[in-house]
């Protein structure tokens, strides 16, 4: 069985759509979303639909977090709900809040040696220790060791992870897709106009397809 990991689609259902054609995607295949499936995007629902449909699995994303928040009614007290954000409120069924909330931060696959996160993981502190912000929102290490969800807080933490697990994530969509030794970025900014990206495993192969245009401003990923 083959594993197709996908970068953040961030609503980019058609993009979706023409990846799993250019992997060749089948039923048998076991596709799993690295999170922000849902906002900026023209169309969260449809990219929700088919992964629940199509029994895809995804992990949470800092986006699909926050839409979930609010959904809850636990938004920060004195914050306005964005254009996109609201968009998302206002068009997911209840099948498709199940399905988001039902999605972990992490997910491990102990047959191909890989962990799946959507921001990344503080070396040197347990998976279990590790605190949900930084698996949603993580970026880099600044030379303190300090985790940063910045671009330019430091270095990118997945340089400085050495296993055991190879982790594949996203979220980091200015760095593009990442290649180290022992991880793999895939956000490679379908949302802005770049690419969506899978990692079809276990022979490691990237497989992307381009955006059919711009979203949102490449000058502004969170």
């Amino acid at each position: 069985m083959r594993t197709l990991f996908i970068g953040d689609v961030h609503g980019c259902a058609a993009e979706l759509d023409a990846l799993l054609e250019a992997c060749d995607w089948r039923p048998v295949d076991r596709v799993v979303l690295v999170g922000d499936l849902v906002a900026k995007g023209p169309d969260s629902a449809g990219v929700v639909r088919r992964a629940r449909e199509q029994g895809m699995l995804a992990v949470r994303g800092n986006h699909d977090a926050h839409v979930l928040r609010w959904h809850h009614g636990q938004a920060p007290e004195g914050k306005k709900l964005s254009k996109e954000h609201r968009q998302v409120l206002e068009t997911l069924t209840p099948e498709d809040w199940a399905y988001l909330e039902a999605q972990p931060l992490f997910r491990r696959f102990p047959e191909l040696n890989v962990l799946a996160v959507h921001g990344g993981v503080v070396p040197g502190i347990p998976l279990a220790a590790q605190r949900p912000e930084e698996l949603l929102n993580l970026r880099s290490i600044a030379p303190d060791g300090t985790p940063s969800k910045r671009v330019d807080g430091g270095v990118p933490w997945a340089s400085c992870w050495e296993g055991p697990e190879f982790i594949v994530f996203g979220h980091d969509a200015v760095r593009g897709v990442q290649r180290h030794p022992h991880a793999m970025g895939l956000d490679s900014g379908c949302v802005y106009g770049g690419d969506l990206t899978a990692l079809v495993m276990p022979e490691r192969r990237l497989v992307s397809v381009r955006a059919k245009r711009c979203y949102v401003n490449v000058n502004a990923p969170t």
